[in-house]
């Protein structure tokens, strides 16, 4: 007899975000599997067993989840924000697909939750109203040219970039890199949007211009948005400007 993984996303870190189905799936779990300030981000339940790992442990964490969920238990992964980008979902499924045979039973269930651009972009306006894309700044699992590739190919088409894990102790160039890439196919007018900790109490959301966006301090809780030519900034007194991207174009 099998159990259930429920791979949950917990959204960017008000609880008021994370949908009711996450939520009814994190109170029928008997043990919740994650990242361990992920899974300090869910209540406590008497008698809910909690596994919290280190971040770059996802491979160990799925085999984990899955091993107990084969062996009949109704088990969570915790993700943040939404668990198909850049998070748990892939990691399981990759762990399904090269692991044990009884993994494959597993009754599995992939709960999607509001991720860290789509609530930043809310905060500031409407920045991904037009064509988007996300892009990882991490190496981790990816060669650093791949990433440059990726941000040319989606600045010289057009597209609103929304930029994850912009930078860390253990990668402290990249995001340089990474506006200097940019800088060669837009404009230094072009807004950026950084926002940091969004949803919750740190939060701080700051618009600036391409040009003086290499100055604006930034770590791993931070998501950043690039616009496009067709981004407007709209002023407004006495309250935060809009930022938005038409969404008719001309040729």
């Amino acid at each position: 007899m099998t159990g259930r993984l429920d791979v949950v996303g917990i959204g960017p870190g008000d609880a008021a975000l994370i949908t009711p189905a996450a939520t009814a799936a994190l109170a029928a779990a008997e043990a919740l599997f994650g990242y361990g300030p992920y899974l300090a981000r869910v209540p406590e339940r008497p008698g809910q067993q909690r596994h919290p790992t280190d971040n770059r442990e996802e491979m160990d964490r799925a085999a984990a989840a899955l091993e107990s969920a084969a062996a009949g238990a109704r088990v969570a992964m915790v993700t943040g924000g939404d668990p198909g980008v850049f998070a748990m979902a892939a990691a399981v499924c990759e762990a399904i697909e090269h692991g044990r045979p009884a993994w494959r039973a597993v009754e599995l269930a992939i709960h999607p939750g509001i991720t860290a651009m789509l609530a930043l972009a809310a905060r500031a306006g409407a920045p991904l109203g037009h064509d988007f894309c996300a892009i990882s700044l991490s190496d981790n699992l990816k060669p650093w040219p791949v990433v440059e590739q990726r941000l040319a190919a989606a600045a010289g088409a057009g597209f609103a970039i929304a930029l994850y894990n912009p930078i860390s102790r253990a990668r402290p160039w990249q995001l340089g890199a990474a506006f200097a890439c940019l800088a060669r196919h837009l404009p230094p007018e072009v807004p950026v949007i950084f926002g940091h900790a969004v949803a919750r109490a740190a939060e701080q959301v700051v618009i600036v211009t391409l040009a003086e966006a290499a100055a604006q301090p930034t770590s791993m809780a931070s998501c950043i948005i690039i616009g496009t030519l067709h981004t407007r900034i709209v002023p407004r007194p006495g309250l935060a400007p809009l930022a938005y991207t038409a969404r008719r174009l001309s040729t």
